[in-house]
């Protein structure tokens, strides 16, 4: 098992990786609350898939009045950095923020979850098999609201072709767009985001007592 307390501490060093990557996963957060804030009169909704620390969302959401009103529900197993994200919503005054130590891979954590506007499933798609990764995408639209927008992440591995051409790929077979896709020349982390231009038919049900997808 990863020590993922461990691995967020890289986060703290300014030049890492992870580090650049959250500056993207938040530049395009601030994107994607801008247009559905300018899309929705009522209240955003915002779910992120193994949430960590809340560091991808949290900051972001207390930087405007608009935004601080948002609905999120981070989802996170470690005990933890759940409650490090508790922690970091209260200190930052953001009453709207859930969050729950639950499997984000279960799909009975979805169930009365009510469609988001902007999903975040960042750190997901490199620690689990292709075809959980397909799996996950292919249930997706079941989480969003129409033309809701999803961000992710995959890091580019050492050899081989880039594996985030594939995830790229698979949003396009459900129904997504491609709004931007971040590939630093110097780095191996890769960030996309993809909006539900069209649902498939039927709309894909998220049964109780499955899976989405398991870390390996």
């Amino acid at each position: 098992m990863k020590d993922w307390i461990r691995w967020h501490r890289d986060y703290d060093s300014p030049n890492s990786w992870l580090a650049r990557r959250l500056e993207v996963v938040q530049r395009d957060l601030r994107s994607a609350l801008g247009e559905a804030a300018a899309a929705e009169t009522g209240t955003l909704r915002v779910l992120s898939i193994c949430a960590g620390d809340g560091r991808d969302v949290l900051p972001v959401l207390a930087e405007r009045d608009r935004w601080r009103g948002t609905r999120a529900l981070l989802l996170e197993l470690d005990p933890v950095l759940s409650q490090r994200a508790r922690t970091t919503a209260v200190q930052l005054g953001l009453p709207g923020v859930d969050v729950r130590t639950v499997d984000a891979g279960a799909t009975d954590t979805y169930q009365h979850v009510e469609p988001a506007h902007v999903v975040l499933a960042c750190g997901v798609f490199g620690n689990i098999t292709i075809d959980h990764v397909r799996n996950t995408i292919a249930a997706l639209p079941a989480v969003l609201v129409p033309n809701g927008i999803v961000i992710w992440t995959r890091g580019r591995g050492d050899d081989g072709p880039d594996p985030s051409l594939e995830v790229r790929d698979c949003f396009t077979d459900h129904g997504f767009e491609q709004m931007s896709f971040t590939s630093p020349a110097d780095a191996r982390f890769r960030v996309g985001m993809h909006r539900l231009a069209a649902r498939p038919g039927p709309l894909p049900s998220l049964k109780p007592a499955g899976r989405l997808f398991t870390f390996v």
